[in-house]
């Protein structure tokens, strides 16, 4: 077993990102980038997994992003627009692998909205990118603005942006988030034990703010008569192709990211690998981790 270690990287522009990693820096690098209302920690069975040398020997590297765990918390939600949450990833990438391209980005969730922008302004980054249950903005925003099922899956954004959702996710040893993984998992998140939990209890105790800042930040939520959110938003093509080769696992069960979201992803994305999983939902990552191994290990050795 490869041994996971934290490092925090100061960053030019002053954010401050805690990163675990395992493996030998200056091998290719694989970097991981969680979601909400995770943290890197959730990467550490790939983590280990692609560090060993029977398994390519990677660098691999997941960050807090910014607003989680210990790294930076800016308190503006305007400090959480994406062009700094890639500005953050680049300068980290700059650090971590300097002077090459990753081998691979792997991104699930809100680390799947950066890696999507990232992926379409910097493609000489990253050689691949795999996302994992994470919608590319256009197909998310064609589904806000015109299907009433993603927008009913999606009416959760609108609770998260309250000023007071921090203190209600909190409430009651974290009820509310408890709920949100067994919701979003089709009734019973069974991966969640009790060890794991101690290890969100951890993860959250340094606060919920900024990741919630990532909802207050971007429009693309359902639109509501007091907020038009997504109605307004128009994103031309050149913001949403993707010229790096990109593999999607989708876990079906998502029930808030429907499969309707993955639909037309081949009119953006020029070399696109999609796998989907019928019987996995949004935590496909926790759910079934030796497949999703396996589809990133094939992905990685295609040639």
């Amino acid at each position: 077993m490869a041994v996971i270690a934290e490092t925090r990287h100061a960053l030019p522009h002053g954010i401050h990102l805690n990163c675990r990693h395992s493996g030998q820096p200056g091998r290719p690098v694989l970097l991981f980038l969680h979601g909400f209302p995770e943290g890197a920690f959730a990467w550490d069975a790939l983590l280990d997994h692609f560090a060993q040398p029977e398994n390519g020997g990677y660098f691999c590297v997941a960050p807090n992003l910014r607003g989680f765990e210990t790294s930076s918390t800016p308190t503006d939600p305007a400090a959480y627009r994406a062009k700094f949450l890639v500005q953050d990833i680049l300068a980290l990438i700059d650090i971590v692998s300097p002077g090459q391209a990753l081998a691979a980005m792997v991104a699930h969730d809100w680390g799947g909205a950066v890696a999507w922008n990232l992926a379409n302004q910097h493609p000489e980054r990253l050689q691949r990118l795999v996302i994992i249950n994470s919608p590319h903005p256009g197909s998310f925003l064609r589904d806000l603005q015109s299907n009433p099922a993603q927008q009913v899956a999606s009416a959760y954004m609108n609770f998260l942006i309250r000023p007071d959702a921090a203190t209600l996710l909190a409430a009651k040893d974290y009820e509310r988030l408890w709920g949100f993984f067994n919701t979003m998992a089709n009734g019973q998140a069974s991966w969640l034990d009790a060890a794991m939990k101690d290890r969100y209890r951890a993860h959250w105790s340094h606060g919920l703010e900024g990741g919630l800042n990532y909802y207050r930040a971007s429009p693309l939520r359902p639109p509501r008569p007091e907020d038009p959110a997504a109605s307004t938003v128009s994103l031309p093509d050149a913001m949403l192709r993707i010229d790096v080769p990109t593999m999607v696992i989708w876990g079906l069960q998502d029930k808030a990211l429907l499969p309707c979201l993955i639909e037309g992803l081949d009119t953006y994305i020029a070399d696109l690998e999609l796998h989907t999983l019928a019987d996995a939902s949004h935590w496909v990552v926790h759910e079934q981790p030796a497949v999703v191994q396996a589809y990133i290990s094939g992905f990685l050795d295609r040639a």
